[in-house]
């Protein structure tokens, strides 16, 4: 029986972390500290309370957490990367290219083989067959072959370690960009007296856009916490080559901050729902 260590328990992590075990896959993950409720999700979820050492004896272990968390997972399994039967290690976090070549240079030089990955879509179901995990570097394919072996949708590319993070922050700056950006003008219209106006007119004109959105930003304020810390590295990735778009995802990272807090204290979201209705 293979067994691939997933390291987050969130609710992508937990998702795959369910996929994985229906496919009669092991799968420990590390829970000392984490709050009840992550204990919980995991537990429901198949996954399985594991020491470190226990981690260590998996086929493989995939990170994925929230991307300001990344390092710590690098930091806490760096033990294990010194051995010479380590596991394979796959970093599916969203964050930089430059970002995750410095990680996955950092997994190398502590002794081990890291991979890039990244996930495009939404947690696995009963009723969706998705994510897609986009998987480069030299030892990419045998992760391929272990995870496809185990439900998951993989799919390789070509390019070496940060094309998969290139990939992911292309395309979580556009889609978490639009939804961003669509609430900053509900938001603005709602402060100015034509929030009905506008939704109106994007129902005649932008209905296609409307309709996302109608799931989307209610959903994002619960992650918009960690959605920060995504447009900051968005913007990282653009500041040398096109610094005037960089602009727009530092302004976006501090959008979602505000939206973070908005959330804490319970404001917004709800005439937000109404408006959207």
């Amino acid at each position: 029986m293979a067994s691939i260590a997933v390291i987050g328990a969130g609710a992508m992590g937990s998702a795959i972390g369910w996929r994985l075990a229906s496919s009669g896959c092991t799968v420990p993950t590390l829970l000392e500290g984490r709050s009840r409720a992550t204990r919980d999700r995991a537990a429901a979820a198949g996954m399985v309370e594991a020491s470190l050492d226990e981690v260590g004896a998996a086929d493989l272990i995939l990170s994925i957490v929230p991307p300001a968390q990344a390092e710590g997972v690098v930091e806490q399994l760096a033990p294990l990367f010194a051995r010479p039967d380590a596991p394979l290690f796959c970093d599916a976090n969203a964050l930089s290219p430059q970002a995750k070549r410095g990680l996955c240079e950092q997994v190398v030089q502590l002794g081990g083989h890291a991979v890039d990955g990244c996930i495009i879509g939404g947690p696995p179901s009963e009723t969706y067959s998705g994510p897609h995990l986009y998987l480069c570097g030299d030892r990419a394919g045998e992760v391929a072959a272990l995870l496809g072996a185990h439900g998951l949708d993989c799919r390789l590319l070509a390019g070496e370690i940060g094309a998969a993070a290139a990939l992911k922050t292309c395309y979580g700056g556009i889609n978490k960009g639009i939804i961003g950006l669509t609430t900053a003008m509900l938001l603005a219209a709602q402060r100015h007296g034509a929030a009905e106006d506008l939704r109106r007119e994007m129902e005649e004109s932008l209905g296609w856009l409307l309709e996302r959105q109608r799931k989307a930003i209610p959903a994002m304020y619960p992650k918009a916490y960690r959605w920060d810390s995504e447009m900051a590295g968005i913007a990282d990735f653009l500041e040398a080559e096109d610094p005037a778009a960089a602009q727009i995802w530092e302004g976006l990272a501090r959008f979602f901050t505000d939206r973070a807090a908005a959330q804490d204290r319970g404001e917004e979201l709800e005439a937000l729902r109404q408006l959207l209705a």
